[in-house]
């Protein structure tokens, strides 16, 4: 039984400054770059060469960039059967600054993203047949909901990385299994400030209250909040140099649901996920910066 990432795809045009721009202030940049992402396809590349058997559920337009969008896919091993190419529309687009600390603003545009519908969803019903799910918040929520039912009816865990940070139904929550918000996405969802480890203990028992069994808080350099069923401790994280977190959160996600799916328990799933993260903030990039699993188990050993 395969992963299943039903999400986004974009084509990302970065560009690095020394600082971001105030409102109305021109800056000249440098090292701009087009090159594949969106979170759904994000994660379903970092679950793929984290060694995932991978399908991702996505459209993209017209434009001359999705082949070779979907080709990389299938490049990485990934199932690209239900990817739809939609009439009309662009691919998804993310204008993406990074500055010199690695930081980053992202501005998006839907595109084809918009046009993964509950109904064309349907007709890809069978990828729904799957041991994990994996959903982010680049697509239509309504689809979010509709891929959650049908995955739990089929057993399938439900893990839900609730980014962009928005508001949630208490509906599709609770039919969430495992959920990965960061700090900002975490206060979203709960109203608790995730400031410190008092304040991530308390945003992950309110998720916890939600229905979901399993909350881990990212917390950037400070590494992650973990609470199973309302017992929690932080897991450290590595010490790296950060060119570009750009994806470092999809990274996560990816490696972490690869590392379940071959049995590992959460916390050494957790580490591996960690350890994939960590190698991706030392490149430039989404998917160019994602690493492959011998080079996330090379870091783990070095640990």
């Amino acid at each position: 039984m395969t992963l299943t990432v039903t999400g986004s795809i974009n084509i990302d045009h970065v560009i690095r400054l020394p600082q971001f721009p105030r409102p109305g202030e021109t800056l000249t940049g440098n090292d701009y770059r087009i090159v594949p992402g969106g979170k759904g396809a994000n994660q379903a590349v970092a679950a793929a060469r984290a060694g995932a058997v991978t399908q991702l559920v996505a459209c993209v337009g017209e434009d001359p960039m999705a082949a070779s969008l979907v080709a990389g896919f299938a490049a990485d091993g990934i199932n690209t059967s239900a990817i739809d190419t939609v009439a009309g529309v662009n691919t998804g687009v993310a204008l993406i600054q990074v500055n010199d600390t690695g930081e980053n603003t992202i501005a998006l545009a839907a595109g084809a993203n918009a046009a993964l519908t509950p109904e064309r969803l349907q007709s890809h019903a069978s990828a729904l047949h799957c041991k994990q799910l994996l959903l982010q918040l680049e697509i239509p929520l309504e689809t979010n909901l509709a891929a959650a039912r049908l995955a739990r009816a089929e057993g399938a865990r439900v893990v839900l990385n609730p980014a962009p940070a928005q508001a949630l139904p208490a509906e599709l929550l609770a039919l969430v299994d495992l959920i990965t918000p960061n700090e900002t996405e975490a206060e979203r969802l709960t109203g608790v400030a995730v400031n410190d480890e008092a304040g991530a203990a308390a945003a992950a028992r309110a998720l916890h209250q939600q229905g979901i069994a399993t909350v881990i808080i990212t917390l950037g350099a400070r590494g992650v909040w973990l609470s199973e069923q309302g017992h929690g401790r932080r897991i450290p994280g590595f010490a790296v140099k950060a060119v570009d977190t750009t994806a470092a959160g999809d990274t996560f996600n990816g490696a972490l649901v690869a590392a379940l799916q071959r049995g590992q328990a959460l916390e050494p799933a957790v580490r591996f996920a960690q350890a994939a993260a960590a190698l991706s903030v030392t490149r430039p990039g989404a998917q160019t910066s994602v690493p492959y699993r011998a080079e996330i188990e090379a870091l783990l050993e070095q640990a």
